[in-house]
């Protein structure tokens, strides 16, 4: 069965160009561009080139196309996650001060497919971002987040298409793939730029590491039926510089680590799935660890997978019986009443590792956009002896209510 999220939200990504969050709608509103801005006034650009139809089958991924945007498959997202350290020299032992999530989600609705109108609504394009702050113990706590929606055209949502450079963007927030900047650069480079209400990213990511292709070369399955899944890639440490801002706090310079997950399918939750527990973590080593499980309400799971890659580039990729997540501690939202487990210890073939939350509260509502409340977080990644081996991001959901995709 294919799954149509978020039609729900229709209505307000039709009626307006863009929606965010409630509680900084006026302050969105009083950022937004002037009427001879160029994102308002600049004519309608010609529809970019997108890549073919291909769904998702067991084929070889070719990149740069397959950075781009895959508008025949039913859902898809850019998903960049890091952790930042005050200062431009980056170090990678040193515990972060910073957490931060960007993440672009484009679904195709099956609504007016045959219709010609440039307002036929047939992509929607979603925007998540956050930052969590390790320092702030305030009761309100250090994660700020911040989402948008709007169909795609309009000069407001972009998704990218088969060639260099690409963007995904939504208004003025964007994550940009560059051209390589000479015929001897071999490394890939991102850019980020997101300003909200209460935070700003200004990020230059760059590529230590090929691609991690996840899975079967690429092709990620999800469930027991082999239309469960998944065209999935990674890249794991990419190195981060650039600036942050905080509202009340001077602007920083910052250096770190991230994560980027790009993911498309027709069909991802299997059947009497309600959520899942992922974890992306770069070790300080230079290795890369992920995992997955898919779990049913009762807590049994569906389907888990995942992949450890050696700072070598040895990789061995986790079959769906091989990855076990034993919750070792929970935390219960003020807010939601939503309780997740912030605490886990983590077993596969390639070792056993504890995933601890470094901030418990962050929890994150995107019923303004694609309708969930989900955790998300800045999380430690340690040994069987407590020591650090390295920071990434635990996601959790399903916890708050079934995930609908």
């Amino acid at each position: 069965m294919r799954r149509r999220p978020f039609l729900g939200l229709l209505p307000a990504a039709l009626a307006t160009p863009t929606a965010t969050r409630a509680q900084t709608q006026a302050q969105a509103q009083a950022q937004s561009p002037t009427p001879t801005s160029p994102s308002t006034s600049a004519p309608v650009a010609p529809v970019a080139p997108e890549n073919p139809a291909l769904g998702v089958s067991h084929r070889a991924l070719a990149f740069p196309a397959d950075h781009g945007s895959h508008p025949d498959t039913h859902v898809e997202w850019w998903y960049v996650t890091g952790w930042l350290r005050s200062g431009a020299r980056e170090r990678v032992d040193a515990t972060p001060e910073f957490g931060f999530q960007v993440t672009f989600f484009r679904t195709r609705t099956g609504l007016a497919a045959d219709s010609a109108s440039r307002f036929a609504a047939r992509q929607l394009v979603f925007a998540h971002v956050a930052l969590t702050d390790v320092s702030a113990q305030a009761p309100a706590g250090g994660a700020l987040h911040d989402q948008r929606v709007a169909r795609q055209g309009f000069g407001i949502a972009a998704t990218p298409g088969p060639t260099l450079p690409q963007a995904v963007r939504l208004r003025d927030w964007t994550l940009q793939r560059l051209a390589p900047s000479g015929h001897d650069d071999p490394h890939g480079r991102l850019r980020i730029d997101v300003r909200t209400g209460r935070f700003a990213l200004a990020l230059d990511l760059v590529a230590t590491q090929p691609l991690l292709l996840q899975g079967e070369s690429g092709w990620s399955q999800k469930g027991p039926d082999p239309a469960e899944a998944s065209h999935y890639y990674s890249e794991p440490q990419l190195a981060v510089r650039g600036r942050l801002e905080r509202a009340g706090a001077s602007a920083r310079d910052v250096s770190g680590r991230a994560w980027l997950d790009h993911e498309w399918s027709d069909q991802y939750l299997a059947h009497g799935a309600v959520g899942w527990d992922w974890v992306g973590f770069n070790l300080v080593d230079g290795a890369a660890l992920m995992a997955f499980r898919l779990r049913r309400a009762d807590g049994s799971v569906i389907w888990a997978g995942g992949s450890y890659r050696s700072a070598g580039g040895a990789l061995r990729n986790f079959a769906a019986g091989q990855v076990r997540f034993e919750p070792l501690r929970h935390w219960t939202s003020p807010r939601t009443h939503a309780t997740y487990p912030v605490e886990w210890m983590l077993s596969t073939p390639a070792g056993h590792w504890r995933v601890t939350a470094l901030q418990d509260d962050q929890e994150l509502d995107s019923r303004g956009s694609t309708g969930a409340i989900y955790w998300e977080g800045l999380s430690a990644l340690r040994g069987d002896d407590g020591r650090t081996l390295g920071w990434g991001y635990l996601e959790l959901t399903g916890y708050a209510g079934q995930l609908r995709l």
